[in-house]
């Protein structure tokens, strides 16, 4: 049964329909039910049960013409539009809207690489063009350029970058956000805003020079309900000489310490440029792109012995003496850092070279030369690299979540708890001591190993867990229970989410409570002056429009807060 928009008559919904049709044509409108199903959220925790967020229709517009008079029609009526790209963020609540009975604006149609340009090394796309489509534009025009693209390949550029994605190759690029160079906003009155040098006709600067005069708005369309983003400029890299992966080996649990110092100096000091990689084989903790599945792995780890796993349960926040003994008697190192360098082999040797003598200065550090190859890849040597950290975008990270060997029963989705907290030691080891116990206890198949960060950005770590659905809703309500007490436990100690799932982003919009809630209310305050009929996106990001704002946001925080 279709579900209507909250206060909006039924003659209203219908006559809207009836108007968006006459703008993008009859078959790019859909109302019928089994149409709007496919704007479900497929990795949803509550499918099929009354807290589910559903369409009540979709609207696919094909160029910013057609956006501007759908606002304008959604305006008269009051009629909420829910906009996404491709539709495929996946564990953050997929096309599904943020409030049930939400039109979907979907952009997919909007799909041109609008601009590409070899020797500024920059492009200008639609919000429907996918990784995969910019990728395939460069190589049939053999263009000597890089894209950055996360995992999954298939979602669209604009639509990550919004949401603050990431990805794996030089670290002004992989921050998708931080990689934009302009941008295209039709605002909720119809109007169209370009940021940056867009805002002075016949610029030529536009993807070059992003900030523009005066206040820099770009930010407010971001994680947002502002306005709806119809162009946006990316910049890109230029395809490197060659890459090489290098390997560093620590023998002890306290060597964290000065592991993470001195990652952070030759990082931030630009002594490589790839992503680097944190794991802990004697925790038998991987991050590295072949333990995940990401690149041929040449020499696969072996399996830890009964002692071994013995050993790490009994382990107290990733530690005893009797472990650290056995892996200094195995030659199995504590702690394993990936570094990643791009450019010609004799500049890569040089850098190489200044970590290792920087990284010596730990005792019982050891390098290992890893991988090497000249670019463009050959099929042999592209198949000992992970895709992504060459600007390669494919679809492998599915298999880390389908039916495998150490998933066998497979899963039904999954949402991401993804917190960011210090670049330190200390940090990583105070998260593990915290967050551990919990896992421990309500997530089934969670071992006592040691939780590792990802390293996407330069000057944070951000420690990205994803729980695993199922078809049960009883199992999945423990989920949420899971979710609502490490979400609770990590904003106590000052640990807060760098992007949720829908289904929590009023619940996590809270936590960041400095003077009482201060910046959601600013938020709330902009939403009002540039939305003041609350038709775009309602809801996301815990902004919700003035009308009714109260009862949406409570209704939004018991759901989150574990209510069945």
């Amino acid at each position: 049964m279709m579900v209507v928009p909250e206060g909006v008559a039924s003659s209203d919904f219908k006559a809207a329909l009836s108007e968006f049709r006459q703008v993008v044509g009859s078959d790019w409108v859909f109302d019928s039910e089994e149409d709007v199903a496919l704007y479900r959220d497929d990795y949803s925790p509550v499918k099929g049960q009354p807290a589910e967020r559903l369409a009540s229709a979709a609207v696919a517009p094909q160029s910013t013409e057609e956006v501007q008079a759908v606002v304008r029609i959604a305006n008269r009526y009051r009629i909420p539009l829910y906009a996404i790209s491709t539709g495929r963020n996946l564990g953050y609540g997929g096309a599904a809207p943020a409030a049930s009975g939400t039109v979907v604006l979907d952009l997919k149609r909007m799909n041109r690489v609008l601009k590409i340009d070899e020797d500024r090394c920059f492009a200008l796309v639609e919000p429907g063009v996918s990784y995969f489509d910019l990728y395939r534009h460069i190589q049939e025009r053999k263009l000597k350029l890089w894209i950055d693209c996360p995992d999954p390949g298939w979602g669209s550029l604009i639509g990550n970058a919004l949401d603050r994605g990431c990805g794996y190759t030089m670290p002004h690029l992989r921050n998708h956000w931080e990689a934009r160079a302009g941008m295209e906003v039709v605002l909720a009155n119809g109007e169209v805003l370009r940021t940056g040098m867009g805002a002075m006709p016949g610029a030529g600067s536009w993807q070059d020079y992003r900030n523009g005069y005066g206040p820099i708005v770009d930010g407010l369309f971001s994680q947002s309900n502002m306005g709806i983003v119809t162009k946006m400029g990316f910049w890109l890299a230029p395809e490197p000489q060659g890459y090489r992966a290098c390997t560093i080996n620590f023998s002890r649990y306290a060597d964290i310490h000065a592991l993470i110092k001195t990652l952070n100096l030759v990082e931030n000091g630009r002594l490589f440029s790839g992503m680097p990689y944190l794991s802990s084989p004697l925790l038998n903790s991987y991050m590295t792109p072949a333990s995940l599945g990401m690149e041929k792995m040449e020499r696969p780890e072996p399996s830890p012995t009964a002692e071994h796993l013995a050993l790490i349960a009994a382990a107290k926040v990733g530690y005893s003496p009797e472990l650290e003994a056995y892996g200094l008697k195995h030659k199995i190192a504590y702690w394993s850092l990936r570094i990643g360098f791009y450019g010609p082999a004799e500049v890569t040797a040089a850098q190489w070279a200044a970590v290792k003598s920087l990284f010596a200065a730990i005792p019982g550090a050891t390098a290992e030369d890893g991988i090497d190859v000249t670019l463009p890849l050959t099929p042999e040597s592209r198949e000992i690299i992970h895709e992504a950290e060459l600007g390669i975008p494919s679809l492998k990270i599915f298999q880390l979540i389908t039916r495998n060997a150490a998933n066998p029963a497979g899963s039904a989705g999954h949402i991401g708890f993804s917190p960011v907290i210090p670049r330190t030691g200390e940090a990583l080891i105070e998260i593990n001591r915290v967050l551990g116990p919990i896992l421990a206890e309500m997530q089934t198949g969670w071992s006592s190993g040691f939780l590792m960060p990802h390293l996407y950005w330069e000057r944070s770590f951000v420690c990205i867990i994803g729980l695993l659905l199922s078809e049960d809703p009883d199992a999945n309500h423990k989920t949420i229970e899971l979710y609502r007490a490490l979400v609770t436990t990590a904003a106590k100690h000052g640990w807060g989410e760098y992007r949720t799932p829908v289904m929590f982003q009023d619940f996590v919009a809270a936590t960041y409570a400095f003077g009482d809630g201060a910046m959601l209310r600013f938020q709330e305050t902009i939403k009002d002056a540039v939305d003041p009929n609350g038709i775009l996106s309602p809801g996301r990001y815990g902004i919700w429009p003035k009308a009714g704002r109260e009862a949406n946001k409570q209704r939004a925080l018991d759901f989150a807060r574990g209510a069945k």
